[in-house]
């Protein structure tokens, strides 16, 4: 019940909480009504920065969501050229994060990290298609043991100005493990196998290691 509550903290959070607290307490001392209004900032960063634990189905036959928040589109796509995978068909799953939404990011399926590539850009609206050509991006590249090659963007938006993520290439991750944050409001672009059924569609809200996204 108390984790329902009070969730453990991303390890991201502890800093930004302290930030906040300091700032309450100096409003408290100015203005009572300042003081509140901090005190709401400071709830809420506690809240953004908040890593429930999640319980993935442990299936690979399945895909859980990589990220909290709703389905904003899906398509048959090439394959990011950053990543040198123009020439495959995958079918891509977007999902927007608003600022109330958990930032955590998770891994859909289990494999091995291939590739991570940074590439620095604007800062739009994520909920915009253009975000994913436009915005800061953070591509990760990994496969699974049948050597099925799957892509994971984390894309910054219009307030999200730092991209953490956590993992490295040759790492193996399990479903559901964490790959890491965005920090405010932002996006995570989904490719995989045409060969998958997707069982979502668009304006779905899913969440992170838990929600089914498709199944062979």
């Amino acid at each position: 019940m108390l984790d329902t509550i009070f969730p453990p903290l991303h390890k991201d959070g502890f800093r930004m909480l302290a930030i906040a607290v300091i700032i309450t307490m100096l409003l408290i001392l100015l203005n009572k009504i300042l003081g509140v209004l901090g005190l709401i900032f400071t709830i809420w960063v506690y809240y953004f920065f908040r890593d429930p634990d999640r319980f993935p189905i442990n299936d690979d036959n399945y895909l859980v969501s990589p990220a909290d928040g709703k389905i904003i589109l899906i398509e048959t796509v090439r394959g990011p050229r950053e990543l040198s995978l123009e020439n495959l068909s995958f079918i891509k799953v977007s999902i927007f994060m608003n600022v109330f939404n958990c930032h955590v990011n998770r891994v859909p399926l289990g494999g091995r990290v291939d590739e991570i590539f940074y590439k620095p850009g604007k800062f739009i609206n994520a909920s915009l298609d253009k975000a994913s050509e436009d915005n800061e991006r953070n591509y990760i590249k990994y496969s699974d043991n049948n050597k099925k090659t799957f892509v994971l963007i984390q894309i910054a938006g219009l307030i999200a100005r730092r991209i953490n993520c956590e993992i490295k290439v040759g790492q193996e991750l399990k479903q559901g493990d964490r790959i890491g944050i965005i920090r405010f409001g932002s996006r995570v672009d989904f490719y995989f196998d045409t060969k998958y059924k997707v069982l979502v569609k668009t304006g779905q809200t899913v969440l992170a290691g838990e929600s089914l996204i498709a199944a062979v």
